[in-house]
């Protein structure tokens, strides 16, 4: 087989059924691009999972667009195995002009970590956890989280984290989790868009390996009815301006801020619209139930892998200190929702409960499913949406969370869900559950 002469540099954007798509130049020509970037057009916005797009849509057969390269977000590596080499620059959508878009879900994340940098001083730390199944690979049985688990598919975890770490990515751990076939990768924290960035590619190298392999990775929410759901996890702190953790106070409950615990407090007071970014598929529901160690109601918890907000351990082994470790984690989420359009939403409720001054949530012990309505009610505990329908509508009535973007990109946005869920109606979970294994 011939070697191209010239390897191919992709400028990709991710959009709003999280298919991370893009054009690619050769790498001669990148220099030339990088200050007016490559053609896009708005309608993409309303492309959904099955490779349609929406009818209506705001913005039809008209209009032009630029992506821009960051070359700073850039994720190249030669280790995936295939014949050349994965090069991916995560970029901005703008208009003709150079002024930010509307519909570019990433510069929706700057603006939001501006703001609220602006109004508090606080920068965001931030890591996403991805879980996902392999396909196709007729694995050997095997104990799940097993060392043998891992080994049977040598040389694949090999393989990703060396990808990983040549790309930039930062990985920290590869297991073989729970479900069958099922595995999880964690990258280092980083800033807020940084992160946002190291999803995408996470995502896109690990189909890459697995392609090689002749295997898919799939990061469907759910595998089947039945399976062991795929999450991501999305791990927050914060860093004030001089440099410091703001997230710990040992004096408080959970060791939780006050700064902090007003974020949180406002993440729960807005988690039902959110949901519909965060969870965005008609699968999605059928993880976040309760007794599935992912969410079911707006609950802060310690170290609780059923509350939506998770305060998460550390450790002081060694005299360890544990303000440079503390983090919460966001864990009503999953791969069909866009990192940045999600990390944008956690980022800008939580703003919000910082600006309004509201008390920390109480950190909520035991099962929701088991008080009586008056108890959750106390407790603040509120059932999050059970359909992508009813997430959609928790969204479309919030005004506060539809109030943070323009309203064509609402319009978008509803459109393309309310789309979704349609077009599935008439399919049972299983079908569904089959279809999604393709699609993600």
């Amino acid at each position: 087989m011939n070697t191209p002469a010239e390897s191919l540099v992709a400028v990709v954007t991710t959009d709003l059924s999280a298919i991370t798509r893009g054009r690619s130049v050769v790498e001669s020509k990148l220099q030339k691009i990088s200050a007016t970037g490559v053609g896009w057009l708005q309608a993409n916005l309303s492309l959904t999972p099955f490779n349609s797009i929406v009818s209506p849509n705001p913005w039809g057969s008209s209009g032009d667009l630029r992506l821009l390269p960051d070359l700073n977000a850039r994720f190249r590596t030669t280790r995936t195995g295939s014949a050349t080499a994965f090069d991916m620059i995560c970029g901005n959508l703008v208009e003709l002009d150079g002024s930010p878009w509307l519909g570019c879900t990433r510069i929706m994340l700057k603006d939001a970590l501006a703001e609220l940098k602006a109004a508090t001083g606080l920068s965001v730390t931030a890591a996403f956890e991805h879980e996902f199944h392999i396909a196709d690979a007729d694995f050997a049985p095997s104990h799940s989280m097993s060392f043998a688990a891992l080994r049977r598919a040598d040389p694949f975890a090999a393989n990703l984290m060396a990808a990983l770490e040549e790309a930039g990515v930062a990985p920290e751990v590869v297991i073989a989790e729970f479900g069958n076939e099922q595995f999880e990768v964690t990258h280092e924290p980083a800033d807020a868009l940084t992160a946002a960035d190291r999803a995408v590619a996470i995502r896109e190298i690990t189909r890459e390996v697995a392609r090689v392999a002749g295997w898919r990775a799939s990061f469907t929410p759910k595998a089947a009815p039945d399976a062991v759901g795929n999450g991501v996890h999305i791990h927050f702190s914060f860093i004030d301006e001089a440099g410091k953790p703001a997230a710990y106070d040992a004096e408080r409950p959970g060791g939780l801020s006050e700064q902090a615990g007003a974020f949180c407090a406002g993440v729960l007071r807005h988690l039902p619209a959110i949901t519909a970014i965060t969870a965005a598929s008609v699968p999605s529901y059928y993880r976040l139930k309760p007794h599935s160690w992912s969410s079911s109601y707006t609950w802060l918890a310690d170290r609780d892998r059923e509350a939506s907000l998770r305060i998460c351990p550390t450790a002081t082994i060694g005299g360890r200190n544990p303000a440079r470790q503390y983090n919460i984690e966001y864990r009503a989420a999953d791969a069909t929702g866009n990192p940045y359009l999600s990390l944008a939403a956690i980022v800008r409720a939580g703003l919000e409960g910082l600006k309004a001054r509201l008390p920390s949530p109480l950190l909520v012990t035991g099962d929701p499913t088991e008080m009586s309505e008056a108890e959750r009610a106390r407790l603040g505990l509120v059932r999050l949406p059970e359909t992508l329908p009813a997430a959609v509508d928790a969204f479309t009535t919030d005004s506060t969370v539809t109030g943070w973007f323009a309203p064509l990109f609402v319009e978008t946005f509803v459109g393309l869900k309310r789309h979704e869920s349609e077009r599935l109606a008439g399919l049972d979970p299983v079908a569904v559950c089959d279809l999604y294994r393709t699609l993600y």
